[in-house]
């Protein structure tokens, strides 16, 4: 008999151990709470940065995208009249003769 009311105090115990409130918790336990905290706090600030790195990433590349595509166009106005110099001088070599 002395085994089981012993056995059942303990077990009560233990259940009221675990049913703590904040204002029961050891100090090994705030401890632990504000550390867990803490870690999502950090892991929440860590995801942030990186999406604003992935949208900054994103945004210079379409700018990239587009100044390519600007160079590109430059580049075949200026050929294109580059052509038409070349042409002119080639008629004025030719009138010469």
């Amino acid at each position: 008999m002395k085994t089981s009311v012993v056995g059942a105090l303990l077990a009560l115990a233990v259940l009221a151990g675990c049913g703590r409130g904040e204002e029961e918790m050891g100090p090994a336990q705030k401890a632990g709470k504000v550390l867990d905290e803490a870690g999502a706090r950090v892991s929440d600030s860590v995801k942030d940065e990186l999406a604003k790195a992935d949208r900054a990433a994103e945004e210079a590349r379409d700018k990239v995208a587009d100044a390519t595509r600007d160079a590109s166009r430059g580049l075949d106005r200026a050929t294109d009249k580059i052509g038409k110099k070349v042409e002119e001088a080639g008629e004025k070599l030719q009138d010469k003769k």
